[in-house]
């Protein structure tokens, strides 16, 4: 599990976040000012890249909060197998199946190249080349 630790303050949308352990993409950040007596709040909104989950977070903006480290690569489609995909790593040459987006069903041939994300252990195909 890869991952690092920012300030809240930092967070732009559509950058990367963990919230309940899941990574998540930042759909939305608002900011209060701060009170008589307290600090400025980050309230995020993110949704989560593997299961599409919506998530929120409220805290300081000078608390710390942790940040996956996305691995973007590409492959090449060996084999479709129903709602599977068989696809070899164009680096290290290794074979392994993930599960084929809705979207991008119909674009999907042998042989063609696609890239992938790497994220706290799961991998998901992202977009054909």
């Amino acid at each position: 599990m890869s991952k690092k630790v920012v300030e809240v303050k930092t967070l732009k949308v559509g950058k990367y976040v963990i919230l309940d352990g899941e990574a998540s993409k930042i759909t939305s950040i608002q900011t209060s000012s701060p009170g008589k007596h307290g600090a400025a709040k980050a309230r995020v909104e993110a949704v989560g890249i593997f299961d599409n989950q919506k998530r929120t977070l409220v805290k300081p903006v000078d608390a710390k909060i942790d940040i996956p480290i996305i691995d973007k690569r590409a492959a090449q489609v060996l084999a479709i197998m129903g709602s599977d995909i068989q696809l070899m790593d164009m680096e290290d040459y290794d074979t392994f199946e993930v599960p084929i987006p809705d979207e991008l069903r119909d674009q999907l041939l042998e042989g063609v190249e696609v890239d992938y994300i790497i994220a706290m252990g799961n991998k998901k195909l992202m977009r054909v080349k």
